[in-house]
């Protein structure tokens, strides 16, 4: 339970431009996950079953879907003055401009923490799959007197040269911080792994306004990765919480240990929806402790007539009539219809499925009405001429669809 007094601040600006054409409407973080949640969920239900209620989140490109979900599914707890999930979108406050850059999107809305007052300020983004007690690592900033503490995934050596890595000494302060570097330095017990920055931080509510206020001055990037940490070190205790290495209450023995996954681009996205299948799935959505939280929708129970579903996941309102599904995760309302097979598919909300079709490795956004005997993933290159984009990894991509629904619903 955490008795100091800290403040959310969400970072949702995101344009999502790897994950094209899902973002061609919406903000990454609006963008449908798991068959009934949207990713923005995701952290969103980490600061409340870490109790932290109080929550800005900022936003900024194609917002308009994002500000209507959060609006209907997370918004109604007003009764008490510090429970909120506010959207802020760019006050320009400092000028007419846009954010320039993460740290600027803080910078512009300075005034929300002052009138707040929060002991400790909790900067975390809004577009990955995980679950973090972020209690915990508020009480290791509280018991090692830091002053920030940057949240850290253990990654291979090789893999560390795509990330920001950070230096860190035998008592987990970061010394160091270097963006995708040629030759990363290793964590101090683990010759073969290197800490990565996740991009989410805890910093002492002084230190912060302190930063923020002098770098407003500057000519740079506006960002935290690459211009306020950085330049912390040396000035602040700034310390690493390792997230891979932190139980968390209701995680299966199975699961992978510190499961965090950016899902920036359409093969990533595919994939951790894969994640989420099988008899001991890597990232299991059943945890009573600690779960997943998502708007409400009013639908039926997911049901099925004749033939069989595999390996799947069906949401609420489902049908599947006289169909195969299999390894795949079926969105809220979607109707498979006789004699088709989905194999390996991401199906969001409301799409239709007509007679006799086949799917393979098809991610299709909501709203879809697809006609009797529609074939998408056996032959790429009909789907490339046919308008569909195909993914560099083999997947095809169907963008939002026009159904005479679509305008009732986000």
């Amino acid at each position: 339970m955490i008795h100091s007094k800290v403040l959310g601040i969400i970072m949702a600006g995101g344009k999502g431009e790897r994950l094209m054409p899902l973002t061609n409407e919406r903000g990454k973080p609006a963008v449908p996950f798991g068959g009934k949640y949207r990713i923005v969920d995701f952290v969103l239900s980490n600061f409340t079953n870490s109790g932290i209620f109080s929550v800005y989140v900022l936003v900024q490109y194609f917002s308009q879907s994002l500000i209507d979900y959060l609006r209907l599914s997370w918004s109604n707890r007003g009764l008490i003055a510090d429970h909120f999930v506010t959207v802020v979108p760019p006050q320009m406050r400092l000028g007419e401009m846009w954010y320039r850059g993460t740290a600027d999107a803080v910078s512009q809305n300075l005034n929300l923490i002052r009138d707040f007052d929060p002991d400790y300020v909790a900067v975390f983004g809004a577009d990955h799959i995980y679950r973090m007690d972020i209690g915990r690592m508020l009480a290791q900033h509280i018991e090692k007197q830091s002053h920030v503490t940057i949240s850290a995934l253990p990654v291979s050596l090789s893999e560390a040269k795509s990330f920001g890595i950070l230096g860190v000494n035998k008592s987990g302060r970061v010394t160091a911080f270097e963006e995708k570097p040629k030759s990363p330095k290793p964590m101090p017990t683990d010759p073969d792994h290197a800490f990565s920055s996740m991009g989410n931080y805890i910093f002492n509510r002084d230190v912060l306004e302190t930063v923020l206020t002098d770098d407003v001055k500057k000519e740079n990037a506006h960002d935290f990765g690459k211009n306020i940490l950085p330049e912390l070190l040396g000035k602040y205790r700034v310390g690493a919480y390792n997230f891979k290495g932190a139980p968390l209450p209701g995680q299966k023995e199975y699961e992978e240990p510190g499961y965090w996954r950016d899902v920036g681009n359409i093969e990533a996205f595919w994939s951790s929806h894969m994640d989420l299948l099988g008899e001991k799935p890597r990232f299991d959505l059943n945890n009573d402790q600690w779960p997943i939280m998502a708007g409400r929708y009013n639908g039926p129970p997911a049901r099925v007539l004749g033939r069989h579903v595999e390996d799947s996941i069906l949401s609420e309102g489902v049908v599947v009539n006289d169909a195969v599904v299999r390894h795949s995760v079926i969105g809220r309302g979607v109707l498979i219809e006789s004699g088709s097979v989905v194999e390996d598919c991401v199906l969001m909300d409301f799409c239709v499925v007509g007679k006799n079709s086949h799917f393979k490795r098809v991610v299709a956004d909501r709203f879809n009405v697809f006609p009797e005997g529609t074939v998408l993933g056996h032959n790429l290159e009909a789907d490339r001429l046919a308008g569909h984009h195909v993914d560099k990894s083999g997947l095809v991509v169907v963008a939002r669809g026009r159904s005479k629904w679509a305008h009732l619903k986000r």
